[in-house]
């Protein structure tokens, strides 16, 4: 881990990679993080606020799929140019526990979608991560796979996830990292490893503290999520 984050700290003082993509700012977007980052906000609201940004995140991460242009006729007999997806499926991984909560706004918005499951915890000891449970999907090789945890701080739980997806066959490029919120560490570590896996979220914070988390942050989310804090 202190190799990492001194490989990461090197890359610090660079912009941020061209793989990743920030949901643009708005007012409202501001405002929910306002919310869920309140550590006086209640349970029910951080639940409520933390979904609808996910649901936008999603939303986003979908955008950038790969399209191409298809000619629809409409029920008046005219010609609609239109877009369609390019590839064969779109599939969820989600890095439990907290990557779960992220699984309902992908099927809200992906008809039929298939779900597998990444099971990775840091040693206490060590601060590395470890894989305890996989649960992929067959045939994964061939689809885009949206890969959902909430919190990016160090990103040694995610490259984990990655090198999992790469292990079974998947395309690096067609590897959409989804997080509500990130850290500049983790960021670059996964960008320095995986160049071409796209990273995608609502927020970038500064800074990852000796506990690895997130600084200013948002807490465990999992614990506020679930109200196992």
């Amino acid at each position: 881990l202190v190799f990492r984050a001194a490989r990461a700290s090197a890359h610090q003082c660079h912009p941020l990679p061209q793989t990743l993509s920030v949901l643009k700012s708005t007012p409202q977007v501001r405002g929910m993080h306002t919310i869920i980052r309140n550590k006086e906000t209640s349970r029910d609201e951080f639940i409520f606020y933390s979904k609808r940004l996910m649901r936008l995140l999603i939303e986003h991460a979908l955008s950038l799929l790969p399209f191409q242009s298809c000619t629809v006729q409409t029920p008046q007999g005219q010609d609609y140019e239109g877009r369609t997806y390019s590839g064969k499926q779109i599939t969820g991984v989600s890095i439990l526990r907290a990557g779960e909560t992220m699984e309902p706004a992908l099927r809200a918005v992906c008809k039929d979608v298939r779900i597998g499951t990444i099971l990775i915890q840091t040693n206490c000891n060590t601060g590395e991560p470890e894989l305890h449970y996989l649960r992929l999907p067959k045939d994964i090789s061939e689809d885009h796979v949206i890969l959902m945890d909430c919190t990016v701080s160090t990103g040694a739980a995610a490259m984990m996830a990655v090198r999992v997806l790469l292990d079974h066959d998947v395309p690096e490029d067609k590897i959409f990292l989804l997080s509500l919120l990130m850290a500049e560490m983790g960021v670059h570590s996964v960008a320095y490893a995986f160049p071409r896996v796209k990273i995608i979220t609502t927020a970038v914070d500064k800074k990852v503290n000796d506990l690895f988390r997130i600084i200013p942050g948002i807490g465990n989310f999992g614990d506020r999520y679930f109200g196992t804090d």
